[in-house]
């Protein structure tokens, strides 16, 4: 039945004409193109907009602004010179990113500028022509929309050069290093392979990302340790970071008065660079350019703010049962003695004051008036917060959800390693 089956098959393909046999026609039709007259004035009457973004420049002028755009348009570049509401929102705001649509001739249509007000709205900056050549301007609220994005790496020099190749921002490796350092020291025990892996949100407007928001959940392998953590708000209190066991990881205190540095002087004997003897250095030295902000690593009251001898600009903190903090070296002291302050808080900026050969901050950790190691005491702090019994059910909800997107996040790193 097979063969005969496929002989069938085989016979009603063959019963068509061969076309080879078909006969041949040539037709031959005369055809009248347009007139070439038409054609180019209906080009020369086509308009079409183009469109290009700039961010602005600590420098720039309206005409600088508009010629890094592409537009030429002596009118409005004196509008937004003289206007009150686009003058300061566009020069003098370095970094804000401006949207522009122009005619094919480089004239001004639209401009847009967008800014955060929080993390719930933003400003939107329009700029327009009017039927008359004009221009008009107004600003509009409205509401900034999260979104969550992925980054991955490998550590192969150091984290900050991980992340900047995996287009990751800055703010969210400061939140990895500040989740992550009660059990990875990041001065001392990174290597080469080291992986991670991070969900995070980003605050857009219209689309457009303009402030990055917290991590959700991140992944980090260090050393062979896998360690995981994800954000967890019980109802009715503060959130926080647990792993997936429903573990706290938040800590009393962060493990580094900066969020971007490097230890230059760690907790330990050493030269002297002024001296130039052999004394023991009671705190930890963060190398960073002058002016890069110095947070307070905990909640306390600000017991000094001022000048002390050779530490220069100082601010010491009170974070109570003992414990305190020394900051030195400040190139500006934001702070004022009695003032309560948050962990994480914004206290000075780095600088040179006092004995110091060149911009750094001199940090110090002291438990009942007695230096300690500050790299020490972060790994040993006992968590902050622990789960309630009436939160394992959500948690362990929004854990199997960010465990999925981290092993999205993660398989996306190793097909680009693969590569």
């Amino acid at each position: 039945m097979l063969l005969t089956a496929g002989g069938g098959a085989y016979a009603v393909a063959s019963l068509g004409p061969d076309p080879s046999l078909l006969p041949v026609r040539e037709i031959l039709e005369n055809v009248q193109p347009l007139p070439l007259a038409e054609q180019s004035e209906a080009l020369d009457a086509h308009r079409f907009s183009l469109f290009n973004a700039e961010a602005v420049r600590s420098s720039d002028t309206a005409e600088t602004l508009l010629a890094r755009l592409g537009v030429n348009d002596p009118v409005a570049a004196s509008f937004l010179r003289h206007d009150p509401l686009a003058r300061p929102q566009l020069l003098g705001t370095p970094g804000r990113l401006v949207n522009a649509e122009f005619t094919d001739g480089r004239n001004l249509l639209r401009l847009t500028v967008r800014w955060a007000m929080d993390n719930a709205s933003f400003r939107r900056l329009v700029v327009e022509r009017q039927a008359d050549g004009s221009f008009a301007s107004r600003i509009e609220a409205a509401p900034l929309v999260a979104s969550l994005r992925i980054g991955s790496g490998s550590v192969r020099s150091s984290l900050f050069a991980a992340v900047d190749e995996a287009g990751i921002p800055d703010a969210v490796t400061t939140q990895l290093v500040d989740i992550f350092s009660g059990d990875i020291d990041f001065h001392r025990n990174l290597r080469a392979g080291d992986r991670f892996a991070v969900v995070y949100e980003t605050l857009e407007a219209d689309g457009e990302p303009l402030r990055t928001g917290r991590v959700v959940s991140a992944q980090f392998v260090n050393g062979g340790r896998t360690l995981e953590a994800l954000w967890f708000e019980e109802q009715g209190q503060r959130g926080g970071y647990y792993d997936f066991q429903g573990h706290s990881l938040q800590r009393a205190f962060l493990a580094s008065p900066m969020e971007v540095s490097r230890v230059t002087s760690g907790f330990a004997m050493r030269m002297h660079p002024i001296h130039n003897t052999w004394r023991a250095h009671k705190g930890v030295d963060y190398g960073a350019p002058s002016g890069a902000p110095v947070r307070s690593i905990g909640e306390g009251s600000v017991d000094f703010a001022g000048t002390m001898s050779g530490y220069g600009n100082v601010v010491e903190i009170d974070h109570g049962k003992g414990a305190s903090t020394l900051y030195a070296h400040l190139s500006r002291i934001d702070v004022r003695k009695g003032q309560r302050v948050e962990r994480g808080q914004r206290i000075g900026a780095v600088g040179a004051t006092g004995w110091a050969t060149g911009p750094h901050l001199h940090f110090e950790f002291k438990e009942n008036g007695q230096q300690r190691d500050p790299l020490e005491v972060a790994r040993r702090q006992a968590p902050a917060t622990e789960l309630t019994a009436q939160s394992r059910t959500q948690f362990t909800r929004v854990a199997q959800s960010m465990r999925t997107q981290l092993a999205v996040a993660a398989s996306a790193n190793m097909v680009a390693s693969a590569r």
